[in-house]
């Protein structure tokens, strides 16, 4: 008997499209026998993008309620999401099923003119963002440069990065340009040292999530599982989770591995401070969490 199709929740973004396509290649590969299927579904932070809100609300989980809800009404058998867009506080009733491979965690620098790092920019160049978290390590690294806000898809911010000659450069992550290959034709594309722009909590990766109690997709998912991205992301939501969860200052963490042994740099600027806290430790990947939420409990003292 042939078993039925596996209902699977995302955004309808295209780099949420193409995620997770490419994720359900991976689960075919590994399940023989099962097919899946994708449902889109429309989140908060979808429709306030297609309305072109100057800001979006800084509530948890933007783009991931109305998937989680449709998960936990039944709709769908599991839900895909960007890791870092997942609130650190997902409740009882979800629970992370699989956190497959992770893709590259670095952000890029994306210019008209070939440049090979940011100390090449121009001084006072202008960088085009739309997170606060590369604001504010771009300008740590460049006090000279200036930041201009912009919204939109990857393939939106590309054609506003060609339509503004003022602009100098954009920031973009490195796994949503090689998830959705866009034309980047005519540009170049730096991707940035860790040890100059850390990553948000989690960037790169995916979370497969599924109800609490559902041991036959939790099974399933296992196939797809890789067990050192799942302790890195853990370490930095720890981190995250550790500095308040929701917190609306810039955050950034990166974690590593490397024989045994789980590397964790972290910072964040707190309380409307000019200057950032950072730090870094390691331990045991198996303790993963508890390493960034004392990482976290670090620079807070």
């Amino acid at each position: 008997m042939k078993a039925k199709p596996v209902i699977v929740g995302t955004r309808g973004s295209g780099l949420a499209l193409a995620q997770t396509t490419s994720l359900l290649c991976q689960l075919s590969a590994a399940c023989p026998g099962y097919t899946f299927q994708i449902k889109v579904i429309k989140t908060t932070g979808d429709r306030l993008s297609e309305l072109n809100s100057p800001e979006l609300p800084s509530g948890k989980g933007i783009f991931t309620a109305e998937i989680e809800q449709a998960l936990l009404r039944g709709e769908i058998d599991l839900a895909v999401h960007s890791l870092k867009d997942l609130p650190v506080d997902i409740g009882s009733d979800l629970v992370i099923g699989a956190i497959p491979k992770r893709a590259d965690a670095r952000d890029v620098l994306i210019t008209r003119e070939p440049v090979a790092s940011l100390a090449e920019l121009p001084h006072g160049a202008i960088v085009a963002t739309g997170s606060p978290r590369r604001a504010a390590q771009l300008l740590r690294q460049r006090p000279d440069l200036h930041t201009a806000g912009i919204r939109g898809n990857i393939d939106t911010r590309l054609r506003k990065l060609r339509e503004n000659p003022e602009w100098n450069g954009l920031l973009l992550a490195a796994a949503g340009l090689a998830r959705l290959e866009p034309d980047v034709n005519g540009l170049t594309v730096t991707p940035l040292p860790l040890e100059q722009v850390l990553p948000a909590p989690g960037q790169g990766a995916l979370a497969l999530q599924i109800r609490a109690n559902d041991e036959f997709h939790r099974e399933l998912l296992a196939k797809v599982h890789d067990t050192d991205t799942a302790a890195c992301v853990d370490a930095e939501r720890g981190f995250l989770a550790g500095l308040g969860g929701g917190c609306q200052a810039p955050v950034a963490a990166s974690a590593s591995i490397e024989n045994g042994v789980l590397h964790l740099h972290g910072i964040a600027w707190l309380n409307n401070a000019p200057e950032p806290r950072l730090g870094d430790t390691q331990g045991d990947p198996q303790q993963a969490r508890e390493l960034g939420r004392a990482l976290a409990q670090q620079l807070l003292a």
